[in-house]
């Protein structure tokens, strides 16, 4: 037994988990809806992975704002919203283009009787407001991201001006304050290790309960709707992003080598928080530094959607071609403003993909109702969607990561120029 053990230790993370799809995908086609008593292996799964998602994002940023300073981060922090706009902008032109040139919902009817009930859309100044919590341990236990990596923060400066401070016994506090933190992620680390022996299987229990519950007829009924999302996503992620990364002198190659275990792992549990750890790891692998890393992908899990810009792009194309309704350029330029604001805005909150199609389709004065006919779908699509979102991520830390090397190489050589 024990050299089974080590023999499955041994073989790689991406060869478990691609065995474990692919067996998910067999056993749901073999059996059907009976496959579906497999699911609560997968929700295991992304119940482990959600777990360690919070502990992993408190350690790894103030242990990243004890190992940087603000002018660092401020740095970073204006590279990489400008990246996730102008890139979520991209994404939901693209969107619309590839729906515009396949008519995805040309020869579809609205059901009769579809009511959907919208969440209501929260301004982007309520957004900002309540990133700032009222109770930290109340947004620990709701797992609210954006006010966790506030929280993080604050309390990184405050250990490390504690750590600067002239009082010996503050000083002290401090240091040991910091040790706890990096005894803190050392051990965070260690359990997301161990989740991760367990991902084939619970990756098999997701695809198996999908692919059997979900069956092949709805995806024939709206299969051009979910193609123009799976052409969207391809040309998002291996001619934009690919482009981005020469741009910067990325290797590409090794660049999607190296992070495919996060990519896959997207895929599979279409969760970009659930994935948020591996993603981490897999920009260790990728050699994105961690001051980087660290600060930008928890942000950008929660605020980076250029999968949705995608999706609200085919969305808003398709509901035109249901209703015959021909969209002008102005329209057009509306919802590519309107599909980035929804993206970036929305993001986070519970129900934010019904949240932003509604905001994108009212842009266009188009029925909300016509996302229900998308929901048999929304499982598949859902995983390229996601997948894109973490690969955006990935791409955004590594663009910035080479910026900050270049910086900081420009500066030393500065420095070393001064003192001769």
């Amino acid at each position: 037994m024990y050299r089974v053990w080590k023999w499955y230790l041994e073989k790689s993370f991406i060869l478990k988990i691609s065995v474990g799809f692919l067996l998910g995908i067999l056993v749901g086609l073999i059996f059907g809806p009976s496959a579906k008593m497999l699911a609560p292996f997968g929700d295991v799964f992304l119940n482990l992975l959600k777990m360690i998602v919070i502990p992993l994002i408190l350690f790894t940023i103030i242990v990243s704002v004890n190992n940087a300073n603000p002018k660092e981060l401020g740095r970073i922090g204006g590279k990489i919203f400008p990246y996730y706009i102008i890139t979520t902008a991209i994404s939901v032109f693209l969107g619309i283009a590839i729906a515009k040139l396949i008519s995805p919902g040309l020869g579809l009817e609205l059901p009769k009787g579809t009511a959907i009930e919208v969440p209501e859309a929260p301004s982007l100044l309520d957004v900002l407001v309540n990133i700032i919590p009222t109770n930290i341990f109340e947004s620990l236990t709701n797992g609210d991201i954006l006010s966790i990596v506030f929280i993080a923060v604050i309390t990184g400066f405050s250990i490390s001006f504690m750590r600067t401070s002239n009082e010996s016994h503050v000083k002290a506090s401090g240091n040991l304050l910091l040790k706890f933190m990096d005894a803190g992620s050392e051990v965070t680390f260690r359990i997301l290790n161990g989740i991760l022996q367990y991902a084939p299987i619970g990756v098999l229990g997701i695809t198996a309960s999908t692919i059997g519950g979900q069956g092949f007829d709805t995806l024939q009924a709206l299969a051009k709707y979910v193609v123009a999302s799976y052409i969207g996503v391809g040309i998002q992620m291996f001619i934009i992003f690919t482009l981005l990364l020469l741009l910067f002198k990325i290797p590409v190659i090794k660049f999607f080598i190296k992070t495919r275990e996060a990519i896959m792992t997207a895929f599979v549990t279409s969760s970009s928080l659930g994935t948020l750890p591996i993603t981490i790891k897999s920009a260790q692998k990728a050699g994105i530094s961690d001051r980087v890393a660290n600060f930008t992908l928890p942000v950008g899990a929660t605020v980076n959607m250029n999968g949705s810009g995608i999706h609200f792009g085919v969305g808003v194309v398709f509901a035109a071609d249901i209703i015959g309704y021909d969209l002008s350029i102005g329209a057009i330029v509306g919802i590519i403003l309107t599909g980035t604001l929804a993206a970036v805005g929305t993001a986070g909150v519970p129900g934010a993909g019904l949240i932003g199609m509604s905001i994108v389709f009212t842009q266009a004065g188009l029925p909300i109702e016509i996302v229900g006919l998308t929901a048999g779908v929304n499982v598949i699509t859902d995983m390229i969607f996601t997948t894109c979102n973490v690969t955006g991520d990935l791409v955004g830390a590594a663009v910035v990561d080479k910026s900050e090397k270049k910086h900081d190489s420009i500066t030393q050589e500065s420095i070393e120029e001064s003192v001769s």
